[in-house]
């Protein structure tokens, strides 16, 4: 029984909305068949009693289905009308067997109630008309003899074909509910799926109707409102216990209404609890129908007030100079360019260097240089007019923009200049310290990195002038100028370039006195233009310098004189490079030397030779020794060029673990004629030669020099006298041979 019950539909399982538009659908049907047996009774000519008894019980059962309550009832006349209209219409037909499939036909419609009650009694009806018509007025139910005479087994047959024809009714009634119930199972997990989702997350999400109604929210959402008891009835966005801060934004409910797509949008509010600012970031999702009507918003709402905290915090520290509290270099850059946008007048730029700051430095040390900037920014910003921009690019740098004349720029530069020299008291300790500043005018967005510039050269200029003073820049510092912005130009383009091409790499040899022979070979630099034009490194170094790009360049230089070193052998005894104070500050520059170096295992590293000014290790904030011992250690040999023009050299010589001297040319130019040089030069070869030093002189152009220096044995010369520079292919030819006439 358990298994027949499993394949027998349950019935009445539809909801209310449902079964009343069926129960109205078939209701109307049903009075239908009013109309439809009066036109067929005309047609037929049988407007008679049967005709008049049908219509009368018909219309009976239409108002009791309109009028009872609740489902069964109701749909238990609506059966028994469609029994009767069928009942009728096979009378009316006088038993035509076409006339039974009416039968059919209300079977399949009450099949639409999917209850047992009007289906089941309009299976009975049915066969207890054709049971007991068909025996007393066979002649109005079956239209054939057999009929007549066997009216039992008729009534059987036809009551059966309408008992199949609704048990394939029950089949579909079945499926039906076993796939809503799969349906229903589906949709079931499905939900649950969401509840868990949806409530236990602890983003706050909500589910908001059209007309702003909170239709549902999880419990993040109402702990974030401070509603742990639940929302009320009829809670809606207006509600919410926030107050938007943004009044010139568009509504964010309307915003979020006018969307189609899912958007997310970030506003600024007030929070009525305790009066606080929070930033709420809401990601909306609207839901529509198949008409394009909008059913529901889903929105999901972070605060990420410490997120945009945190962000204001870092825009601080990337517009601020973190040890002063000035504008940093990017955020003056940015400001000054909305200054000279929004102004219509002049702007005057001071860009100022406090004068030989490394000797506060090394002297009192680096706690006692940033509590001088500190105090120097301090008064610098007591100094300058309200609304002026004051910054600190880096180190011991500082630059003011402010509206105004060359007049008023002037005025406020004299008086930086008299607020810097007061003493101060640092670390115990009376210091004064001289400031150098240069001033421009601009005009104009388009001119703020100009100006700048500018600034800087006219700051430069009054270093050199002495320090201590305010330059204002003129028309010749604005030719250096221009040479320096297409010196940067070219020297970028390059570098963006085939660098073997653009960048060549040319050799001086180095000869040895005693036997003319090529012992070695300075590297140096130049550049070929789009339009082929050569030009040497005083066109573009200074620039390198000045922007940083001599770190890129001196790279290159050194990739090529190793592989030219590798490509000409033990022809050629070593190559030097030059090493700006940039390069050899940069924390990179030893690792880069060592990578190129472990790129040639087989390359003795004692050939490349690296040469540092007296120059570099003066000005480099690095620690030097420790920079030139890395070196060594790598087998690299240094040599301190340009030797003789610094301030204290033969320091240098007891300090720095140099393996090369080289003269400078002022010493060499002359020397023949010069008993004073002569005496010099044969001091400083005998210092080397006691420090196991060797020298090499530079600038040798006379053959007078060539004879002293090599009569004073000094082991080797470089300078036009012997060769100039030469492109990569002219030296080998040279160094080929010197080879060739020193085996001969």
């Amino acid at each position: 029984m358990s298994a027949i019950r499993g394949w027998i539909p349950a019935g009445g399982g539809l909801r209310d909305d449902a079964w009343a538009g069926r129960h109205r659908l078939l209701t109307l049907l049903l009075a239908a068949t009013v109309p439809l047996l009066t036109a067929f009774g005309v047609f037929r000519h049988a407007l008679a009693t049967d005709w008049l008894l049908t219509i009368l019980a018909v219309l009976s059962c239409v108002v009791a289905a309109v009028s009872l309550r609740p489902r069964r009832l109701p749909s238990m006349f609506v059966a028994l009308g469609f029994t009767i209209a069928c009942a009728g219409f096979v009378t009316m037909c006088n038993g035509l067997t076409e006339a039974h499939f009416s039968y059919f036909i209300a079977v399949a419609a009450l099949a639409l109630y999917r209850d047992w009650t009007p289906f089941g009694m309009f299976l009975l009806a049915t066969t207890t008309q054709h049971a007991i018509f068909g025996v007393t007025h066979g002649d109005h139910t079956y239209d054939h003899h057999s009929a007549l005479v066997h009216p039992w087994m008729w009534a059987f047959l036809h009551g059966a074909a309408v008992l199949l024809a609704a048990g394939f009714q029950v089949i579909g009634w079945r499926l039906t509910e076993n796939e809503e119930r799969r349906a229903e199972e589906d949709l079931n997990e499905s939900n649950a799926q969401l509840t868990v989702a949806f409530d236990e997350t602890p983003v706050p999400m909500a589910m908001i109707a059209p007309d702003g109604v909170v239709l549902r929210s999880n419990e993040a959402y109402r702990d974030w409102l401070g509603l742990t008891g639940g929302l009320p009835t009829g809670f809606t966005v207006a509600d919410v216990p926030i107050t938007p801060l943004d009044t010139d934004a568009e509504p964010l409910f309307d915003l979020l209404l006018r969307s189609a797509e899912p958007i997310t949008v970030t506003r600024r509010f007030r929070r009525h609890s305790d009066g606080a600012t929070i930033w709420i970031e809401v990601h909306s999702t609207a839901l529509h129908d198949r008409e394009g009507r909008l059913r529901l918003i889903f929105v999901h709402c972070l605060d990420v007030t410490s997120n945009r905290r945190h962000a204001e915090e870092l825009r601080h520290q990337v517009r601020h100079d973190s040890l002063t509290g000035l504008l940093s270099r990017a955020g003056f850059e940015q400001d000054l360019a909305a200054l000279l946008a929004g102004h219509h007048g002049p702007a005057c730029l001071l860009y100022l260097d406090v004068d030989r700051f490394k000797t506060i430095n090394d002297g009192s040390g680096h706690g006692a240089g940033d509590e001088v900037l500190r105090t120097l920014a301090s008064r610098l910003s007591a100094t300058v007019p309200d609304g002026a921009l004051v910054a600190r690019p880096g180190g011991d740098e500082f630059v003011v923009a402010l509206p105004g004349a060359l007049e008023s720029g002037s005025d406020v530069a004299e008086a930086l200049v008299s607020a810097f020299a007061e003493p101060m008291d640092i670390a115990g300790s009376r210091m004064q310290v001289a400031v150098s500043i240069g001033l421009t005018v601009a005009r104009g967005a388009g001119q703020a990195e100009e100006a700048v510039l500018a600034a800087d050269t006219a700051m430069y200029a009054a270093k050199r002038s002495g320090g201590s003073r305010v330059e204002v820049f003129n028309d010749e510092m604005r030719v250096s100028v221009r040479r320096r912005v297409v010196a940067e130009a070219r020297l970028r383009e390059a570098l963006a370039g085939d660098t073997i091409e653009t960048l060549p790499v040319w050799f001086q040899p180095v000869v040895s006195t005693a036997d003319r022979r090529i012992v070695g070979a300075e590297a140096l630099v130049r550049m070929r233009t789009p339009e082929g034009e050569i030009l040497a490194p005083g066109h573009f170094i200074a620039a390198a310098e000045e922007t940083g790009l001599v770190v890129a360049l001196g790279e290159h230089v050194l990739r090529r004189a190793l592989a030219h070193l590798m490509e000409w052998g033990d022809a050629l005894g070593y190559v030097s490079v030059n090493v700006s104070p940039r390069q050899l500050a940069e924390p990179g520059f030893v690792p880069m030397v060592a990578e190129l170096l472990a790129g040639y295992p087989d390359l003795d590293p004692s050939r490349l030779v690296l040469e540092i000014t007296e120059t570099a290790l003066l000005s480099s904030a690095v620690d030097v020794q420790d920079r030139l011992r890395m070196i060594k250690a790598l087998g690299m040999r240094i040599a301190l060029d340009d030797f003789g023009t610094g301030y204290s050299s033969l320091t240098w010589l007891q300090s720095v673990p140099a393996d090369v001297v080289k003269l400078d040319r002022s010493f060499v130019a002359g020397l023949a004629t010069d008993p004073r040089k002569s005496s010099i030069i044969s001091a400083v070869l005998w210092l080397a030669r006691s420090l196991g030093m060797s020298v090499t002189a530079e600038g040798v152009e006379e053959e007078e020099d060539w004879n002293t220096l090599r009569s004073a044995d000094c082991p080797a010369v470089q300078g036009y006298y012997i060769s100039k520079p030469l492109p990569a292919t002219e030296f080998e030819a040279f160094l080929m041979s010197s080879v060739t006439a020193a085996a001969a």
